[in-house]
């Protein structure tokens, strides 16, 4: 890198420093020392402890009340959700999904049906920041995650529930359901996820809300 006498850096250096300095900031942000990965780990236990009681019931109520079941579908959101509104880093929802299904594995019977329910569900957590590029964290892209799941996971299930078979008002209130929960688990991790922070968990960012 050029100087003259004055100290002035060469133009065609600052060139070169300033999309170095970008990469670097990027490469940061994908980085997970081990404070983040820790608090992940717990994150994860804890929405194992929460998840494996309501797998069972899920499954139960899948047939005789699946109006009830998709009452309980946003709980699947709490974990990613806490983890990126703590944590405010590319990835770290999958990451909690990953550990919360690894730990729910012995514990099912449903061998790693755990690991892939999770993460297609983190994985909507995930998508409106991916958009971004994780530059903006705004509250409402939380929800418009949650209202993206909302949508398809009654598409996507809609053999497995025989949603075919049903009236138009009960298809429109199964939507309604489904996405109600997801809104609302989704504003319950937003609240504890705020509420950690204050406690002092996972630190204090300056980010674009």
């Amino acid at each position: 890198m050029s100087e003259d006498a004055a100290g002035v850096v060469d133009p065609r250096d600052a060139a070169v420093i300033a999309p170095a300095s970008s990469a670097s900031a990027a490469g940061g942000r994908f980085r997970f020392p081990t404070a983040i990965l820790l608090t992940c780990a717990a994150l994860g236990v804890a929405g194992a402890v929460l998840l494996a009681p309501m797998n069972w019931l899920s499954t139960l109520l899948t047939g005789p009340l699946p109006f009830v079941g998709m009452a309980l579908a946003g709980l699947w959101l709490l974990p990613a959700v806490i983890a990126l509104r703590l944590l405010r880093r590319p990835l770290v929802g999958l990451l909690v999904a990953l550990i919360s299904g690894l730990v729910l594995v012995p514990f099912t019977g449903l061998g790693f049906g755990p690991v892939l329910t999770n993460l297609w569900w983190a994985a909507f957590t995930e998508l409106p920041f991916l958009f971004v590029l994780w530059r903006y964290w705004g509250t409402w892209m939380h929800y418009l995650g949650a209202v993206a799941v909302g949508i398809v996971y009654p598409i996507s299930a809609w053999a497995w529930f025989n949603l075919g078979s049903m009236s138009l008002f009960a298809q429109i209130a199964f939507f309604a359901v489904t996405i109600a929960s997801c809104v609302g688990g989704t504003a319950l991790g937003i609240l504890i996820a705020d509420r950690l922070r204050k406690a002092g968990v996972g630190g204090r960012r300056s980010q674009r809300f």
